[in-house]
């Protein structure tokens, strides 16, 4: 669950502060899309590998006592069939490729909303950055620790959630040290979009067979389209400016 819920409260105070509902969209969407991709991959492995896992024994002798074919010397598990199946699911580890699988995520979103690669060194953003990361690896060791998988099975797993974190991340929002890094690729396609519709024709060339009533109407939209597009080019560029003096 921390691996979903955490980076989705970061992204609603993200909103909260900037109001920008495309990047809100794009980090929920890129998300999900992270965990979901990661869970089926990991679920194929699990179901096609079917390593056992560390306290297999256990599982298949709970009175640890054990039982095996005199003729095949096959084992002759003890134990709940739903435990056994569970206990042939080691591999790779569902919590360190899901825990990787977001908050590897979270820390691809946070590296391009810091400008952490801007050039400047700012070592405090990286260690943020970081924090996810962390917080992932944290998850990963406790695994093992509670003998439920080995320590292959983590370091698959966490590179499983990591690579597909990658790749969601890099579909929704340009890299980290681009210079757009700080906004979804949807953002910068709709204000392409506006830009160009602004471009109407000079009002030296009106339409043909425009009449005085039409031209005049004409001169007026391609006057309120004008205006428009120059409050949108100056709000962007004012919008990069406060944003980059509040990363720093």
């Amino acid at each position: 669950m921390i691996a979903i819920l955490l980076p989705i409260v970061i992204y609603c105070a993200v909103y909260f502060r900037r109001r920008d509902a495309y990047d809100f969209h794009h980090a929920i969407l890129g998300l999900l899309y992270s965990v979901f991709i990661t869970a089926v991959i990991t679920d194929v492995i699990k179901d096609a590998v079917g390593r056992p896992r560390p306290d297999f024994f256990w599982r298949c002798f709970p009175d640890g006592k054990e039982d095996y074919d005199n003729f095949t010397t096959s084992v002759i598990c003890h134990g709940g069939k739903s435990e056994i199946n569970e206990g042939h699911k080691s591999f790779p580890s569902g919590h360190a490729s899901w825990c990787f699988a977001g908050l590897g995520f979270l820390s691809w979103y946070l590296a391009g909303k810091m400008r952490v690669f801007d050039g400047r060194g700012h070592v405090a953003k990286l260690c943020l950055v970081a924090l996810p990361l962390l917080a992932a690896s944290l998850v990963a060791i406790s695994r093992v620790d509670d003998y439920w998988h080995h320590w292959q099975d983590v370091v698959v797993g966490g590179l499983i959630g990591l690579v597909v974190a990658s790749f969601c991340y890099l579909q929704f929002f340009p890299p980290p040290y681009d210079a757009n890094g700080w906004g979804p690729h949807a953002y910068f396609q709709m204000l392409a979009e506006t830009q160009s519709d602004g471009q109407v024709p000079n009002a030296a060339n009106p339409p043909a067979g425009s009449e005085p009533a039409a031209y005049a109407a004409y001169s007026e939209l391609q006057d309120v389209v004008g205006t428009r597009a120059s409050d949108l080019s100056r709000d962007i560029e004012e919008g990069r400016k406060n944003f980059s003096r509040a990363a720093c």
